[in-house]
């Protein structure tokens, strides 16, 4: 087992990394931009090093920074989470020629998986149904069009090289296409550097379903079963469980075999998560492999018992997988929420600025996965996502209500949230008998708006001069306080009174 380990990545889910490590008796190396010098991650970690300026470019996305500060540290490997380096096969092999370990799959399965018009042929090949498409890197727009025409309308034009929801376009009618290809080119070379598209089939009621799989270097490869990814907001999803309220079980397990054979295809190595969109009649298609942990782990980990981000570990370690394919079974039902600082009655524009105070929800069943706690900034640099509150209970009915519970004593002061909208959504009859699809926030809640009895300013305000005091409060304590009692929490209050 590693001594050491860099963990490559900020916000929760280094927060989530650093824990598991420390689980594991695993010393942990943390790195930080100038906009993190305080995070989260920094103080939780045994030591942090500053890697740059704000901007990710000179920063986290800097492999040769990263691997001179793992040398540095004597650290033996490098977690890269989600985001940022995780998907890159120049950085896995970076790493792995500095005689580090990356944990996470081969450089070589990265390559091949991130292409999606490259994944989408080793599928057919593998046996793994795909999404009716046309892909061809000579096309021209003519081409383009005449394929759109077998396809059929609507269809969506999608980045080679995407991920996030970025280089996506749905197009509907056949005038549009020439623009959507353009527009969706622009995009996909801005933000992958390939502007490469590719046509696929638009399931106009389709759900977003994936699922887990894990593999070591020994030849086992098992699924641990699906998540429905169903609810999003601008192709990303904001709210996650399993097990699907949809599938049957025969189609559960028709969707793992497929995902295990998805693994082995490219000889797959670690975590990893084979993405699939279903049709109204259950008919799965092939979307895309994510070659990293997910965000929306937890509640895999909820059903299962299993610890993926130990379970990475122990792979990328060399350890053979402890269980089997008939050790796993689902038992319960998990829901996540994704915490975004942003606004959804404003196109969910993101918000920034300090947190002036957070109470987070606890309770049996009930986890959250935290970036950042009272009196930590949210930067216009990265992502708003703040937390991801889990919850576990014995039925999809119980989960809902929990998670209503959970999200309505979750606390986040200074700072728009999406809170009040992710109560909205379980709390939607749609979603309640499970028929929501990937397009539900847009034909359900388009034009949603937050409520009347939203805390205002002022209430803002006073609750932070009331953490100030409570902080005041307590240094007086810790300083001698009254009649000489350093604990007594009346100490700085008796100077108050005494005008000091």
């Amino acid at each position: 087992m590693f001594k050491k380990i860099l963990i490559a990545n900020r916000g929760e889910i280094a927060a989530r990394m650093i824990r598991a490590c420390h689980e594991l008796g695993i010393e942990t190396v943390a790195v930080f931009s100038e906009a993190d010098s305080d995070a989260l991650h920094t103080r939780l970690a045994d030591e942090a090093h500053l890697i740059g300026p704000a901007t990710p470019g000179e920063s986290y996305l800097r492999g040769d920074k990263l691997v001179e500060v793992a040398q540095r540290t004597g650290c033996e490997a490098i977690h890269p989470g989600y985001g940022f380096l995780s998907e890159a096969p120049a950085f896995a092999r970076m790493v792995r020629d500095a005689g580090l370990v990356f944990i996470g799959p081969p450089a070589e399965a990265i390559e091949k998986m991130g292409v999606k018009t490259e994944a989408r042929a080793i599928m057919v090949a593998a046996g793994v149904p795909i999404v009716p498409g046309f892909q061809s890197s000579t096309a021209t727009l003519d081409d383009f069009a005449r394929e759109a025409d077998n396809i059929g309308y609507p269809l969506m034009v999608k980045a080679a090289g995407g991920g996030g929801g970025k280089g996506i376009r749905i197009v509907h009618q056949p005038e549009r296409l020439t623009e959507a290809i353009e527009s969706a080119r622009r995009e996909a070379l801005h933000a992958f550097n390939d502007p490469m598209i590719f046509l696929e089939k638009y399931i106009a009621d389709g759900r977003h379903i994936e699922v887990q799989i894990l593999a070591d270097m020994h030849g086992n490869v098992i699924h641990l079963f699906e998540r429905e990814c169903s609810i999003q907001r601008r192709h990303q999803k904001i709210i996650e469980e399993t097990p699907s309220p949809f599938l049957s079980d025969d189609v559960r397990l028709q969707m793992g075999e497929a995902a295990v054979n998805a693994a082995r295809a490219v000889n797959y190595v670690n975590a990893g998560t084979v993405e699939f969109i279903v049709d109204n009649q259950m008919n799965f298609y092939f979307l895309e492999m994510n070659t990293r942990l997910q965000v929306e782990h937890p509640i895999t980990e909820m059903v299962t018992g299993t610890d993926l981000v130990n379970a990475q570990i122990r792979v990328a370690a060399g350890q053979p997988l402890h269980f089997s394919q008939d050790d796993l079974c689902q038992r319960g039902h998990a829901i996540e929420c994704r915490v975004y600082a942003e606004d959804p009655g404003n196109h969910f524009l993101p918000a920034t600025g300090p947190v002036l105070r957070t109470v987070e929800p606890a309770g049996p069943g009930i986890r959250v996965d935290a970036g950042v706690v009272s009196g930590d900034q949210v930067t216009i640099h990265y992502d708003p996502m703040i937390a991801k509150l889990i919850v576990l209970a014995d039925n999809r009915a119980d989960a809902i209500r929990k998670m209503d519970w959970a999200l309505a004593q979750y606390v986040i002061l200074g700072l728009t949230t999406n809170l009040q909208f992710l109560r909205d959504v379980i709390q939607h009859p749609v979603f309640v008998v499970g028929e929501a699809t990937t397009h539900f926030v847009d034909d359900y809640l388009s034009e949603w708006e937050p409520p009347e009895t939203s805390l205002s300013d002022h209430v803002l305000i006073a609750a932070a001069i009331g953490e100030m005091l409570k902080q005041q409060i307590a240094m007086g304590g810790r300083n001698g306080g009254c009649n000489g009692d350093q604990y007594s929490p009346w100490a700085r209050t008796d100077r108050f009174r005494m005008g000091q």
